[in-house]
């Protein structure tokens, strides 16, 4: 199983709302990402920065970064745009992370 981890940036002031979305994630979101082989997904905050760190096992051909294509996708990265910074096509600005070490 791999692992994957990224950075996204959140808007200042939306730390709450960022997080009463994600607490209330769409059973339809959920159950695609595990279809296709996204676990142990977390996402932590820099209330310094409002930077996100996502870290996530994947078990399929990507991550959740790969399903873009799909509809309910975009209709989360659109339900999000407000609050986080994001592409013209309203994918979160995200950026990959190389694993530098790991411990089991």
């Amino acid at each position: 199983m791999a692992r994957a981890a990224f950075k996204m940036f959140l808007k200042p002031g939306f730390e709450a709302e960022y997080e009463k979305r994600h607490n209330a994630l769409w059973p339809e979101l959920r159950q695609l990402l595990k279809d296709n082989g996204v676990s142990d997904y977390s996402i932590f905050w820099d209330k310094e920065t409002n930077i996100l760190f996502a870290v996530q096992k994947n078990s399929g051909e990507g991550g959740s970064q790969d399903l873009g294509q799909t509809e309910i996708v975009q209709k989360w990265w659109a339900y999000m745009a407000d609050i986080m910074e994001t592409n013209p096509d309203n994918s979160p600005v995200s950026i990959t992370l190389s694993e530098l070490f790991h411990m089991e």
